[in-house]
């Protein structure tokens, strides 16, 4: 919570000034929130799509709406006060900024491509549903994106392993 005050999101929509979503589900912004805001708040998604925040629910309450900016939306409601919705209520770091970096991105291709290999190399003996990524590519991915950036760590010694396992040492 890092010195932040928790509250429940109604609550928390009355006196907050910024508010960016990161949950993945819909509507976690909805119309009781919209009516509550300060004026002036600005709203941002970061989790999931654009359902993050109910969109529909904040232009039916608005009187109008202009765009005051690249990727500023200004929704006037009827008491007049404004609301300020970035990038469309898309995520956030895709709309409205240069996406994922790179450096993040090659991992996440190089998870594939080696998954994708994986399937390949085991069809016929996986059944169909849905596996998560197995750790020794997740291990190999990072090894060699460590490798390729010119950086060293530890390896575990077979002791230190041992203990990640077992439940049998320590309090």
């Amino acid at each position: 919570m890092d010195g932040n005050q928790v509250m429940p999101l109604l609550e928390a929509a009355r006196v907050g000034d910024i508010f960016i979503t990161t949950t993945g589900d819909k509507n976690v912004i909805d119309k009781a929130h919209f009516q509550v805001m300060k004026d002036g708040a600005i709203l941002a998604n970061s989790g999931h799509f654009n359902v993050e925040i109910n969109i529909p629910a904040l232009e039916n309450l608005a009187r109008g709406k202009r765009r005051i900016r690249v990727f500023i939306d200004e929704y006037t409601l009827d008491d007049g006060r404004c609301l300020y919705l970035l990038g469309e209520g898309r995520l956030i770091n895709l709309a409205a900024a240069e996406g994922h970096p790179a450096s993040v991105m090659d991992m996440s291709f190089a998870d594939q491509a080696l998954c994708l290999e994986y399937i390949a190399k085991n069809r016929g003996m996986l059944e169909s549903r849905v596996y998560p990524v197995p750790e020794e590519i997740d291990k190999e991915v990072a090894r060699l994106k460590l490798q390729a950036m010119g950086i060293a760590i530890d390896n575990l010694t077979p002791e230190q392993k041992e203990y990640l396992t077992s439940w049998e040492e320590g309090t």
